[in-house]
């Protein structure tokens, strides 16, 4: 079950048939020695007993014992070719890094049962051939050409299909093909000698890349007696973009691919989560109005192609297990997902609707091919200590010709990094710098070329985001040009929701049981006003549980000399705003809020066996890790609203955590609760509480005016 291009079993290539090698002594000196021979830097892993299948034929090596500085396989000791006790239940396979050797042919052989050939495919291209193409991006339309030792060449298209350019196309980002103009290609043809590659492909149209195709018939060509091809053309592939990169913008896209008996542009029935590029992220899939994830049991390349080609890309590079792009909420909707290739959506794949014995550590991801659009050309960073971080400058055209400068960091948040990050393909925006006076940029890029750089975070380039007309930025360039520091990897912080709506009462508190909470501003105004021996304060009171379901942990943006000691609390507080508790009327209108001054952060409880790494007591360091969460109990100094003043209503209870985008996540969506209320004077009612982003709109607005009711009562100590 392959995952990946770089891995799966190992076969051998020996007396004109292809063949296994046994897992007896196998190890990852020999897997280093298997992922050289195929292009990449070195093994990360190998795997015993048939993991990726059984193969079939010969079992070529048994007892391979490598030292890891063989150039072959063939070159490591062996009981010989074919002398072996092993069976095919213990086939070996690896996993190969994705680095690749500079220079090294890129593809597996293609697998051949027509000529007893060892063929490798070093590179592949679509060339742009007419002019209007050439000039646009993507590249959607061209020659397929293939590189064969230093020379391009293209490839006959007299065994050439439709379903070998469906492959193609998903390979350089696009979800489907079309038919193109032949009597152009052939006027273009005869003007010039073509250079033929002497074989064909032969796909199935589900593939996710060429080297799953089989090699297709050799090609007569015979250039003393002038037969070129036998008398055909060069293969040319016209491929459909998806709506986000069509070039003609989303009207022409919806004509030519709209997948059959889907409004899927009005309400998409699958979307990704949690990824640091575009058309990467974790598989969630809309069911019954509410959108759950995929478990990874037989989770592969081909079903990942359908995700991938469903939302407009082209087909996957790598299908993700694991949880590895951050763990889901909600239900798993679907397991054991089993795809064809043909599928225009991943719900008509087959699949157990049944979940049982999964949960969200194995949730499903994909990364899929997207076109080179030429965005990451247009963008670097300078002056950073490494290249993940530095000033952000831009190229620009200026009075008709292309110059680099600086962004003005005024208002540079981390929505605009993330922007930045994901553009150069440097993963997630770790920190947002509005100076960076200590980083030397190019001397030659110190102007100031963008201002008032305002993104919502969806944006495939930074030029895509609201910008000033004029730009502008009085304090100078050098001292305040933007810049980011980028990470592989981010946390994302979710509020547990059925806690919440479980935990919620009312209590009417004394005022002289409140003095801390005065002193740290955590009534309402209209306190200052009560009497402070026989008054008393309506508190909504709850708890909040926080999870950290990222990929790497959740610290505060400040450092240990910025924290302020809380007397009330007998600790340091690391985060002035980490979360925002607010009831708003109907219309959405703030009728009482929480006045939580300040919050510090700590694993209060952890999955399994990971260690708690962070704690509010005894100045230790705060944080939340990766796969734990923090607790602020219903009874804690300012874990309320103070809804004194609030009339009996209908009402909207929503906490927002980290509501400044103060530190980065991988996902912002799930960072808003809302809740009904209801309040009759006396007692209150929490319902439908759930997070941001986890039904469909349309059920959405049906918890609007949703009646069933979970009683809270009032209590008073």
């Amino acid at each position: 079950q392959k995952r990946k291009h770089s891995e799966g079993r190992v076969e051998v290539y020996y007396n004109g048939q292809w063949g296994t090698v046994c897992d007896d002594d196998f190890s990852i000196h020999a897997a280093h020695v298997v992922c050289r021979e195929l292009g990449y830097v070195e093994a990360k892993a190998w795997t015993a007993s048939s993991s990726y299948g059984k193969g079939e034929g010969p079992i070529w090596l048994d007892n391979v014992y490598c030292t890891g500085r063989e150039a072959t396989l063939a070159a490591c000791s062996s009981n010989g070719w074919g002398v072996t006790d092993c069976k095919h239940t213990e086939d070996v396979g690896v996993v190969c890094s994705d680095k690749r050797i500079p220079g090294f042919k890129f593809d597996n052989s293609l697998v051949n049962h027509i000529e007893n050939l060892n063929i490798q495919v070093e590179d592949i291209r679509i060339r742009a051939i007419l002019s209007a193409y050439r000039r646009r991006m993507p590249v959607t339309e061209g020659y397929v050409e293939v590189k064969d030792g230093k020379t391009w060449k293209q490839i006959c298209d007299k065994h050439w299909t439709a379903k070998n350019s469906r492959v193609v196309c998903g390979m350089f980002g696009f979800p489907g093909e079309k038919t193109y103009n032949t009597k152009v290609y052939k006027m273009f043809a005869a003007r010039k000698k073509q250079r033929y590659w002497p074989f064909s492909m032969d796909c199935t149209g589900t593939e996710a890349h060429i080297s799953s195709c089989k090699l297709g018939p050799q090609v007569l060509l015979d250039p003393v007696k002038n037969v070129t091809c036998e008398n055909g053309l060069p293969a040319v592939v016209s491929c459909v973009p998806g709506q986000v990169f069509s070039p003609d913008g989303p009207s022409r896209f919806r004509k030519a691919y709209k997948p059959e008996d889907r409004v899927s542009l009005q309400q998409p029935l699958v979307r990704l989560r949690g990824g640091a590029n575009i058309g990467e992220g974790r598989v969630e899939v809309l069911k019954n109005g509410e959108w759950g994830t995929v478990c990874d049991d037989k989770w592969d390349l081909v079903s990942a192609s359908v995700v991938c080609r469903e939302l407009g890309f082209g087909s996957a590079k790598e299908a993700i297990t694991g949880s590895q792009l951050g763990q889901g909420i909600g239900p798993i909707h679907l397991n054991e997902i089993e795809c064809t290739g043909n599928e225009k959506s991943i719900i008509d794949c087959k699949f157990n609707a049944e979940s049982q014995g999964c949960n969200h550590e194995e949730d499903a991801g994909v990364r899929c091919n997207i076109p080179a659009m030429g965005f990451q050309k247009k963008l670097r960073l300078n002056g950073g200590r490494n290249p993940y971080e530095g000033r952000v400058e831009v190229l620009v055209e200026r009075n008709g010709s292309l110059v680099w400068g600086t962004v003005c960091g005024e208002n540079w948040g981390i929505v605009e990094a993330m922007v930045v990050c994901r553009q150069l393909g440097l993963g997630f925006a770790s920190n947002a710098f509005q100076e960076t006076w200590y980083w030397h940029g190019n001397i030659y890029a110190n102007k100031v070329v963008m201002s008032g750089v305002k993104c919502s975070g969806t944006e495939l380039s930074l030029a895509h985001c609201r910008q000033d007309e004029d730009v502008a930025c009085p304090q100078g360039a050098v001292q305040y040009g933007a810049g980011v520091a980028c990470s592989e990897t981010a946390p994302d912080l979710v509020l547990n929701a059925e806690i919440v709506q479980q935990s919620t009462y009312l209590e009417d508190r004394p005022m002289f049981m409140l003095q801390c909470a005065m002193e740290e501003n955590c009534l309402s105004a209209s306190a200052a006003q009560t009497n402070p021996t026989t008054g008393y304060r309506r508190l909504l009171r709850f708890s909040s549980q926080i999870h950290n379901n990222g990929q790497s942990d959740f610290r505060p943006k400040n450092g240990r000399h910025a924290w302020i000691w809380h007397d009330c609390h007998r600790h340091y507080h690391s985060m002035e705003v980490f979360t925002h508790y607010d009831l708003l009327n109907l219309n959405g209108t703030k009728v009482a809020e929480g006045h939580k001054a300040s919050f510090c952060l700590e694993d209060t409880e952890c999955e399994g066996d990971i260690q708690k790494n962070y704690e509010c007591a005894n100045f230790g360091e705060q944080g939340i890790t990766m796969g734990c969460w923090d607790v602020y109990r219903h009874d804690i100094d300012c874990q309320w609203v103070d809804i004194t003043d609030v009339p009996p209503g209908d009402y909207l209870f929503q906490v927002v955590i980290n509501p400044n985008y103060e530190v980065a996540e991988s996902d912002y969506s799930n960072n808003i609760m809302k809740c009904r209320t209801r309040y009759d004077g006396h007692r209150i009612w929490m319902y439908n509480c759930h997070i941001g982003g986890s039904f469909s709109e349309e059920t959405e607005k049906k918890f609007e005016h949703f009646s069933g009711l979970i009683n809270n009562q009032l209590s008073t100590r």
